[in-house]
């Protein structure tokens, strides 16, 4: 469970940090990555423990997130998007689907790890994502909902 927690978070971070403009993208980064690394330190350890986690943790996502934010840029983000839709879409399960942008080196896989339809009758597929920005990988793990106009929708 702590492991998916931070991955999830990892994720969000990456996304954070791709939908603002250049400055934006860096300081919402930042926020996003504080607020996510508190809640994981948050679930670790207990009592004085715990209260240590939530600070490391608030300051290690924050670092991770503000770098994250100013590195991806826009092709990035496109090349990104992009490549989960057709992954998503058509990948079987537990097959890596690559993308990379030659101009900023920066590229990543998707892996759908499983398929199913949710209650409420939607296809969703989990996935684990794997980043590499400036020469340093980041990781996440997530769960994406097929929307009626056939787009995929990260839910988690």
């Amino acid at each position: 469970m702590k492991r998916l927690l931070i991955i999830f978070s990892l994720l969000s971070l990456i996304l954070a940090g791709c939908v603002a403009q250049p400055g934006e993208r860096e300081q919402m980064g930042t926020l996003m990555g504080a607020g996510a690394g508190a809640l994981l330190g948050s679930h670790m350890g207990s009592g004085q423990g715990r209260l240590v986690a939530v600070a490391i943790g608030t300051l290690a996502g924050a670092l991770i997130g503000q770098d994250v934010g100013r590195t991806l840029d826009a092709a990035d983000q496109m090349a990104m998007e992009q490549n989960a839709q057709y992954a998503l879409e058509n990948a079987p399960t537990n097959t890596a689907t690559p993308w990379r942008n030659p101009d900023s080196g920066n590229g990543g896989v998707i892996v759908p790890v499983e398929t199913y339809q949710a209650k409420n009758g939607e296809y969703c597929r989990e996935y684990r994502q794997k980043v590499w920005v400036g020469g340093e990988e980041q990781q996440a793990y997530g769960t994406a909902c097929r929307q009626p106009d056939g787009s995929w929708k990260i839910i988690r």
